[in-house]
């Protein structure tokens, strides 16, 4: 049972090549992208490196730039056997490289459909990170003196700015942590010192928030401390007033922004998928019927191009059976090399017996 089985003729042949080459060129240009766009998605994801507990994420943009790189290769590769299809003498050296560019052309497919799959699996893990991250950020925040942390405050205030975002949750997040530095603090005055006492870990803490969670679009000037007091400021109740500041989470944020940036690469990683099937479903067209044209010893005949020579469970078994010989053939020549030192160590101790034997003794 042929799979899927076509005439083709010379002219048809000629026509196939020429549009295959053309769609390889094409999926080279697809390939460049993709390696592209999981350069842009590394760069973001390396820029936010400090807010994240760890890089799980970045297996996304890996895969792609490896993709990439190999749909570059594997697509000039089918453009060059796409050229030497026209020449007879040319084409049979491709055909046991087919063998392998068939492989790493079935293998991009496959991780680019991964990659789509990744993209929406890994959301989880991307939340979780960021949610230890973002926790360590704004604890570390007051560690502007501390060596590898100085600069954990630049980083959570230009974050927060960014993204209008306030916290990690939330702004409330601010309320739990000491986020200033005890050398601007005056442990002299009265209010400082209650409030160091009054807390278990001897820390500052306040109901307050950095300047970088104010939203500047709000028309009231920015509240930033005594947030929970409805008598700190005029005309302020805590629990009904719009507060003039970020009310998103930075967690929730990033989260977004990294989901809708890999959730936005889906439909063009899908379109490089069903280019890449394309070259490699007309690249098998063009094989077999060159090769069916060539074993019919008439070039310019008529020839059949089909995708499977038999039906997809007997193809399955006929690979299974050549991966079981090529496993048993190895096998035997391991065995053969094992044998071989002991079978030549004793043919050398035959020989040496017989010269002996045929030696003559020694005079008295």
């Amino acid at each position: 049972m042929v799979l899927l089985k076509m005439k083709f003729n010379q002219q048809r042949r000629v026509r196939l090549a020429q549009g295959l080459w053309l769609l390889s060129w094409l999926a080279v240009m697809s390939g460049t992208f993709v390696f592209c766009l999981g350069v842009y998605l590394k760069t973001e994801l390396v820029r936010r490196a400090e807010v994240m507990d760890n890089t799980e994420i970045h297996v996304v943009p890996n895969i792609l730039m490896m993709v990439g790189l190999a749909s570059i290769g594997t697509n000039w590769v089918a453009s060059r056997v796409c050229q030497d299809s026209l020449d007879a003498s040319r084409f049979p050296r491709w055909k046991v490289l087919l063998l392998a560019w068939f492989a790493v052309a079935a293998l991009i497919c496959c991780l680019l459909l991964a990659v789509v799959v990744l993209s929406y699996a890994l959301q989880g893990r991307l939340e979780e990170s960021l949610k230890v991250g973002l926790r360590n950020g704004i604890r570390f925040y007051k560690d502007t003196d501390v060596p590898g942390r100085c600069f954990q405050k630049e980083t959570i205030d230009r974050l927060q700015m960014e993204f209008r975002c306030c916290g990690n949750s939330n702004f409330k997040d601010w309320f739990e942590v000491q986020w200033v530095n005890n050398r601007y603090l005056d442990f002299t005055a009265k209010d400082v010192k209650d409030r160091v006492r009054s807390n278990v870990d001897s820390r500052y803490l306040l109901d307050g928030v950095p300047f970088s969670c104010c939203n500047p679009a709000s028309p009231r000037p920015c509240l930033q401390y005594h947030l929970t007091d409805n008598n700190a400021h005029y005309s302020y109740d805590f629990h009904s007033e719009e507060l003039n500041l970020h009310h998103r989470g930075c967690r929730q944020a990033l989260t977004d922004y990294y989901m809708d940036l890999m959730n936005s690469t889906g439909p063009g990683v899908l379109s490089v998928i069903l280019i890449q099937v394309s070259v490699l479903l007309s690249m098998r067209y063009l094989q077999t019927a060159i090769e069916g044209a060539m074993a019919l010893e008439s070039p310019e005949g008529d020839s059949e191009g089909y995708l499977l020579e038999k039906g997809v469970k007997e193809t399955f078994e006929d690979l299974k059976a050549q991966v079981l010989v090529m496993l048993k053939f190895d096998q035997a020549e391991a065995k053969a090399a094992d044998v071989c030192p002991e079978a030549a160590e004793a043919e050398k101790g035959a020989d040496n017996a017989a010269e002996k034997a045929a030696s003559p003794p020694p005079p008295s």
